[in-house]
């Protein structure tokens, strides 16, 4: 393999993130629950790192902006077209795997 350099790691990185977040969206039938069920994280994580990013390289960007960036869209109109009530099996399966606070 050859390593690439720190420019190029960089843009690798950018371009997986980017598929991560294609994929996500055009998977809306996945609930943001079994994401985090499933693999400790959701789309609103995603935000979350992206927004704390932001503020690391000293730029303002809004919890609703990182959403969009993430969702494509706004959060509310999002969760309105795609998200549906969590099942008591979904609920009762988060309560047992949720991050630790």
């Amino acid at each position: 393999m050859t390593t690439p350099s720190r420019e190029q790691q960089i843009e690798l990185e950018a371009a997986a993130f980017r598929r991560l977040i294609m994929h996500l969206r055009e998977r809306s039938d996945v609930q943001n629950i079994d994401l985090m069920n499933l693999a400790g994280f959701c789309r609103n994580c995603l935000s979350n790192w992206y927004r704390e990013a932001a503020e690391e390289a000293g730029l303002e960007v809004s919890k609703d902006e990182s959403r969009e960036i993430v969702y494509g869209m706004p959060y509310e109109i999002w969760k309105n077209l795609h998200q549906g009530e969590a099942s008591p099996v979904q609920k009762a399966a988060f309560e047992l795997n949720k991050p630790q606070e």
